[in-house]
C-alpha cells in the first residue's frame, strides 16, 4: 500500500471547484499522469523477464519505493527536472513491484486479466475525476476520515498478509482498498482543481497512487475470482 502526503490541510475551502483554475495545469497533471503509467508499464515489461528474481527481492523493491514515496520526491518538491526524474524512478519502481503479480497471473493462464483490468480502471478513475471536476459539492471534509480509514486498512492487510493469511479476508480488504481509492480519487481531483497543490508533478503523484491502487485491486478481484480453483 502506497501513501503520500496528500496537503489535507492545505485545501481551498470553496464548496467546490474553484473558478480560475489553470487549464495548464491541469493539463500538465494529465499529462504527467499518462507518462507516469507509461514508466511503470516499461519497468514492468523489461523486468518480466526476471520475475523469479524480482519476487526474491520484492522487499528490497518494496523498500526503494518507498523511499522515493516519501524521501526521494519530498526532498525533490521544488527542485524542477529533479522531481521529473524522482516522479519517473518512483513510477518505474512501482511497476517492477507488479511483476510478480502480473507473472502470477499470466503463469495461471489468466494474462487477458490483466488488460480488462486497465480498462476497467481506466474507466472507473475517469468517470469519478469527471464527476469530481463538475461536482457542485465540497469533498475537503472527506481528507482525514480518508486517511484514517487508509490506516486501518493498511494495518489489516499486514495482519492478514502476516497472521491471518485469510482468503476471504485478503477479498474484503482488497474490494476496501478499490472502494477507498476510488473516494479518494474524487477527493484528490477536487483539491488538484481547487489549486491545493504547488506543482503537477505532486498533483500527478496523488492521482497515480489512486489509479495503481484501484487497478492492483481490481486485477488481483478479476484474478481470484477468474480462477477456477
Amino acid at each position: 500500500m502506497a501513501l503520500y502526503d496528500r496537503n489535507y490541510s492545505n485545501t481551498v475551502e470553496t464548496g467546490y471547484v474553484q473558478e480560475g483554475t489553470s487549464v495548464s495545469f491541469m493539463k500538465q497533471t494529465y499529462q504527467l499522469l499518462a507518462a507516469s503509467m507509461i514508466a511503470a508499464a516499461v519497468g514492468a515489461y523489461l523486468t518480466m523477464p526476471y520475475a523469479q528474481i524480482v519476487m526474491q527481492y520484492k522487499w528490497f523493491i518494496f523498500g526503494f519505493e518507498l523511499f522515493m514515496l516519501f524521501i526521494g520526491l519530498g526532498m525533490t518538491r521544488h527542485k524542477p527536472g529533479l522531481n521529473l526524474a524522482a516522479l519517473f524512478v518512483f513510477t518505474f519502481t512501482t511497476g517492477v513491484s507488479l511483476v510478480p503479480l502480473l507473472a502470477a497471473l499470466i503463469g495461471a493462464g489468466n494474462g487477458g486479466v490483466i488488460g480488462n483490468a486497465f480498462l476497467m480502471t481506466s474507466v472507473l478513475f475517469g468517470a469519478l475525476s469527471l464527476f469530481a471536476i463538475n461536482s457542485q459539492k465540497d469533498y475537503a471534509s472527506w481528507g482525514k476520515p480518508l486517511f484514517i480509514t487508509l490506516i486501518v486498512v493498511v494495518i489489516a492487510s499486514l495482519v492478514n498478509y502476516f497472521l491471518l493469511q485469510s482468503p476471504i479476508m485478503h477479498i474484503i480488504i482488497t474490494a476496501g482498498i478499490l472502494l477507498l481509492f476510488s473516494l479518494f480519487t474524487i477527493y484528490d481531483t477536487q483539491n488538484i482543481a481547487n489549486g491545493a497543490y504547488d506543482s503537477p508533478v505532486d498533483a500527478a503523484v496523488s492521482l497515480y497512487l489512486d489509479f495503481l491502487n484501484m487497478f492492483t485491486a481490481i486485477l488481483q478481484l478479476l484474478g481470484i475470482f477468474g480462477n477456477d480453483e
